[in-house]
């Protein structure tokens, strides 16, 4: 244990991804395999939960020490991170061990998940009398179910990378999907390749960059090709001879919820498509919210077909990695395209369908197209160098594919409570709650309709931090509400109608745009002024 806290301890202290990854590569090469595949899974996002630790590490905190809860409650204001608080509090330990990091995960963490609180805190207990400090910070991180220290996925990928001596690009397709700590399972990530494993996994996906400047900056329009740019699930769509998989961008396997998609994949073995799952309706493709019902739903042991509309669910293609058993990718997208289109020519199914390329003669023209998206059903374009490869991440595809998003829903709205961050920003608060005016009765009252987090700078973040901390008219827990006289301009991508905020709406990815301290709260915008950015079909 004490060589992981070292090195998570090291890897949160540096902002290079250089170091970073020859922090991991030392590490790696040198821990029992055991070790190494709990690292990989729990920087890959394979983290413990129902462990059930974060309500207990407080009161048994406070029951170990004696200290007096306000003590308590002031020292996590100073410190911002419950688990640093905990650690910082308790006494030394009765005797220093050094179990192995797979040991402490089987014995300390996981035999959380299912125990009985009595059983948890025993366990808990048992952990604080032979971790130091630095060790006690990173297990209650393991125990609470959140543990993030700022290494990205492709970081990972490239220090298993280099101790494999293998290529990057067929790491991170071993990587895809969910990781399991087991040691063969690491060995596996690190072995020479082997014919035709990659068939049961998806390719990583290749992700578009957003328009960075001017659309003319792009050059002579006849170099790109523009297509929509879909709200849907974006997936891939794998044809094996014995099975038909759809695999999400996030590394899921979500077939089973979309059995009509499934049936209707008739095509040749060794084909697979990269495309967006949509549900569509009379008047085109619905709501991303409608779908992510859709996919919430809980599945059936057996596909049930009858319970779905026959044209409910799509899978609109617009790219082929795989054909007749052949990796595409590094083909032209022209080329791939071409093959796509006369794949799908004559399918019998409307469920698979190709996206279909808009034509344009000029980028005035074509803007004034992005400019209607939003009647459309959709977020804007999609453009598509035609000599571009299919790359890896936002990587490689010679400048590939570019979104060209229409202009996001914003309004002003007034700041009536936030909690610290997490990581660096635990110690400001940095997640935001916001209201608008509910003007339909005297007097007029705040009714919240979204959390934001993301928009500031940094002597932004500090300076609202201060403020909030002198302007705090209540608290629960590490929340505090605030007098309301802060407003922000607010931009989300989508709003529907919601039984569960208390405005009656939810929005979608709201962030902030500039803090407004020209305008006093009295003059944010109303719920009259949400609710009208509702589409028309749910106004």
């Amino acid at each position: 244990m004490k060589r992981f806290t070292d090195l998570y301890l090291a890897l949160d202290g540096t902002n290079s991804t250089a170091e970073k990854t020859m922090l991991l590569v030392r590490y790696l090469d040198s821990a029992p395999d055991s070790d190494a595949a709990w690292v990989v899974a729990l920087l890959t996002g394979n983290r413990p939960k129902g462990t059930g630790a974060t309500g207990i590490l407080r009161d048994l905190c406070l029951r170990h020490t004696g200290h007096p809860r306000w003590l308590f409650d002031e020292c996590r204001a100073a410190v911002g991170d419950l688990s640093e608080t905990v650690a910082l509090l308790l006494p030394a330990p009765d005797s220093a061990t050094d179990e192995p990091l797979h040991v402490v995960m089987r014995d300390r963490v996981l035999a959380l998940v299912g125990a009985s609180v009595a059983s948890r805190e025993r366990i808990i207990l048992e952990a604080w009398s032979v971790l130091d400090a630095d060790s006690r910070l990173v297990y209650h991180k393991l125990v609470r179910g959140g543990f993030r220290v700022g290494v990205q996925r492709k970081t990972v990928a490239k220090a298993l990378a280099t101790v494999g001596g293998l290529d990057l690009d067929l790491v991170v397709h071993r990587l895809v999907g969910r990781f399991r700590p087991d040691p063969a399972e690491y060995r596996r990530l690190i072995a020479a390749p082997a014919p035709g494993e990659h068939l049961d996994r998806p390719y990583p996906f290749f992700l578009a960059r957003g328009l960075d400047g001017d659309v003319d900056a792009l050059g002579v329009p006849g170099a790109w090709t523009a297509e929509e740019k879909w709200d849907g699930i974006r997936a891939q769509l794998i044809v094996r001879r014995d099975s038909v998989r759809l695999w999400s961008r996030g590394e899921e396997s979500i077939g089973a919820g979309f059995p009509e998609l499934l049936a209707a994949a008739r095509l040749p073995p060794g084909t697979v498509l990269d495309g967006e799952v949509l549900l569509w309706g009379d008047a085109g493709p619905r709501s991303f919210f409608e779908l992510q019902r859709r996919l919430n739903r809980r599945v059936a042991p057996t596909p049930q077909l009858s319970l779905f509309g026959e044209e409910s669910a799509r899978f609109i293609a617009y790219d082929i990695l795989e054909s007749d058993g052949e990796d595409l990718r590094s083909e032209s997208f022209e080329s791939r395209r071409g093959r796509l289109e006369r794949l799908l020519a004559d399918h019998p199914s409307k469920a698979l369908a190709v996206s279909p390329i808009i034509p344009f003669a000029e980028w005035s023209e074509l803007a004034a197209i992005r400019a209607a998206s939003v009647e459309r059903g959709t977020e804007g374009l999609m453009l598509k160098r035609r000599d571009s490869i299919y790359g890896v991440g936002r990587t490689g595809g010679e400048g590939g594919w570019i979104k060209w998003k229409v202009d996001p829903f914003t309004l002003d709205a007034v700041l009536v409570g936030a909690q610290p961050g997490s990581g660096r920003r635990a110690n400001l608060h940095t997640d935001c709650t916001f209201a608008v005016w509910d003007r339909r009765e005297e007097p007029a009252r705040l009714v919240t309709f979204a959390k934001a987090y993301s928009g500031l700078d940094r002597t932004e973040i500090e300076s609202l931090d201060r403020w909030i901390r002198a302007n705090t008219t209540g608290r629960r827990g590490p929340f505090r509400e605030v007098r309301p006289a802060q407003v922000f301009e607010i931009a989300f991508e989508g709003i529907q109608r919601s039984s569960r905020h208390r405005s009656g709406l939810a929005v979608r990815f709201p962030r902030i745009l500039r803090w407004r301290t020209d305008k006093p709260a009295s003059e944010a915008d109303d719920l009259e002024s949400l609710a009208g950015l509702l589409p028309a079909s749910e106004g």
